[in-house]
């Protein structure tokens, strides 16, 4: 989802937890973050939204039925390494996180699913928000931080001006009522001198999704070929760089 808070406003993405928000719009310095929604929402931008707006919470948006979204939440939460809780937003109420946005317009792009199949992609997703009675979850996103290793140590796919290459993974999640699977990573390969900070700097932010679950061999979760990402685009590895997820 395109950005919403500064990063320095919203304390919780250290912590995991969201917090009420009351903060007086004057200072919270968001109106480029909401300029860029207002883009989306006209269609002017229509790509993934890494290396955008950096140094504003990202998050991304997960609309469930209302019938299943219970079960949806208790998924969140004991699965809250993959889905850490941002928000949740009911109809078209705006998020505590992006003030005045409309979840069902201000995204570049919908994928729309029913009953686990790929259905559509939408720049409006309006009509299935209205027939479908969604609920809107906010979960954490790792563009959020992107900025800070990009800065220091550089971001393959930034560099390379693609969206970041995720994989599905043998480790399965824990199960309630319809929702499970494996879990599914994003890739950065890194020098091995940098791993340690790039450990480091992104555990400290446990709000969107913390450290890497693995780093080596992505054999050992079950990644034969990172050539070949699930989702994504395929990125450049350079020799002797190690692989994290």
């Amino acid at each position: 989802m395109p950005p919403g808070y500064p990063m320095r406003e919203v304390g919780w993405l250290h912590s995991g937890l969201p917090r009420a928000f009351s903060m007086d719009e004057s200072r919270c310095g968001r109106e480029r973050a909401r300029r860029f929604r207002e883009r989306c929402r006209k269609g002017e931008f229509d790509s993934p939204t890494c290396a955008q707006e950096p140094e504003f919470v990202q998050a991304n948006l997960i609309g469930i039925p209302k019938d299943y979204a219970f079960d949806f939440l208790r998924f969140a939460l004991t699965n809250s390494r993959a889905c850490p809780l941002l928000d949740i937003v009911s109809g078209r109420e705006s998020p505590s996180i992006a003030a005045m946005a409309d979840l069902s317009t201000d995204l570049p792009l919908y994928r729309v699913f029913r009953h686990g199949a790929f259905v559509e992609e939408t720049k409006n997703a309006s009509r299935f928000a209205k027939e479908n009675n969604l609920i809107f979850f906010l979960v954490g996103c790792s563009f959020s931080w992107e900025h800070i290793l990009h800065a220091q140590v550089g971001v393959r796919h930034i560099e390379e001006a693609k969206n970041v290459p995720m994989f599905k993974t043998n480790i399965p999640n824990e199960h309630i009522g319809e929702f499970g699977g494996n879990l599914v990573v994003s890739m950065r390969p890194c020098k091995p001198e940098d791993l340690k900070y790039c450990i480091d700097t992104t555990s400290e932010y446990p709000g969107a999704h913390g450290g890497p679950v693995h780093a080596g061999d992505p054999s050992a979760i079950g990644i034969e070929d990172l050539g070949k990402p699930d989702y994504g685009d395929r990125v450049t590895i350079h020799d002797g760089e190690v692989y994290k997820a």
